[in-house]
């Protein structure tokens, strides 16, 4: 596997010396290393997809950009990425030989918005997608969380990366057991490669008596299928709302948190790591881990 880490702090830097009319496509080249691998979900506007998410605006002059961007290059927020990814896939085609990878992932680090509440508050200002095989988006707005914990963020989604060239995910029939699945390793595979310390804020921001809570609803729904339903489980009610989706009755990340919980009664019952589990089937791991399942 290449895995090529795309100097976008340079590219941004350039982007924000533009007029802002000139800045949506300043952006779009920046993002056009993803297009073909995220392009098998369909026509994706990635410019779309940046402003109605958490990137930051393309629409207005913030001084708080410029400061933004040195603080993360002073950081070697690029180079920490690529060291955690390069350690990353060491780990795992060292754990399961031959297994299915890109032959080349692209990784694009954006800016976030400052002001936005999912980023900043709800994400402690990173957050990433990396189930597209070939194809690492991450966002982040400097914070002290956000570039200790970056790098370890990108060997998450890494892990998904190679997951999804081994494992179909299909929007309209993902079941949420492979999702909480998906999560929960990935998050595992965080902590065999970094230590518990490294894993990110969503598997602990539930626990105790309202963990216990979420996991009987999320494994009692654990065949629910369609990501227009799921969202709700795994990233919890108020980012469902914020997407259009209906609530459930779940806190933030509560389905990364119940994740975990199944990946570590598979590791108990199996002996294998994270790493040897990436390919995995949702079901062999839930029923590894005593979860009933008809998917």
């Amino acid at each position: 596997m290449k895995i090529v880490v795309h100097d976008t702090a340079s590219a941004m830097l350039d982007l924000l010396q533009r007029p802002l009319e000139e800045r949506p496509d300043a952006l779009r080249e920046i993002l056009s290393p993803l297009q073909s691998a995220m392009s098998v979900a369909g026509d994706m506007d990635l410019v779309q997809i940046h402003q109605q998410g958490s990137g930051f605006r393309l629409d207005r002059e913030d001084p708080r950009y410029l400061a933004a961007l040195r603080q993360m290059q002073d950081a070697g927020v690029w180079n920490r990425v690529e060291d955690s990814l390069t350690a990353a896939w060491e780990r795992i085609s060292g754990a399961a030989p031959g297994i299915k990878h890109a032959d080349t992932v692209h990784v694009v680090l954006v800016l976030g918005d400052p002001d936005d509440e999912h980023l900043r508050v709800r994400s402690n200002g990173y957050f990433g997608m990396g189930g597209f095989p070939g194809a690492i988006h991450l966002v982040m707005w400097p914070t002290d969380t956000s570039l200790e914990q970056i790098g370890n963020c990108a060997a998450h989604e890494l892990h998904h990366n190679v997951r999804y060239a081994n494992v179909v995910w299909n929007p309209m029939t993902v079941t949420l057991g492979e999702y909480v699945v998906a999560e929960g390793l990935a998050e595992a595979f965080v902590r065999e490669l970094a230590g518990e310390q490294a894993m990110g804020h969503w598997t602990q921001a539930v626990t105790g008596a309202v963990l216990d809570s979420a996991y009987e609803r999320i494994t009692a729904d654990i065949d629910v299928a369609g990501m227009q339903n799921l969202t709700a489980y795994v990233l919890g009610d108020a980012t469902a709302q914020l997407l259009g989706q209906q609530p459930v009755g779940l806190p933030d990340f509560a389905g990364y948190a119940a994740g975990l919980r199944i990946v570590d009664a598979h590791f108990a019952a199996s002996g294998l790591t994270a790493a040897q589990s990436t390919a995995l089937s949702a079901r062999e791991i839930l029923v590894n881990a005593g979860v009933q399942t008809s998917a």
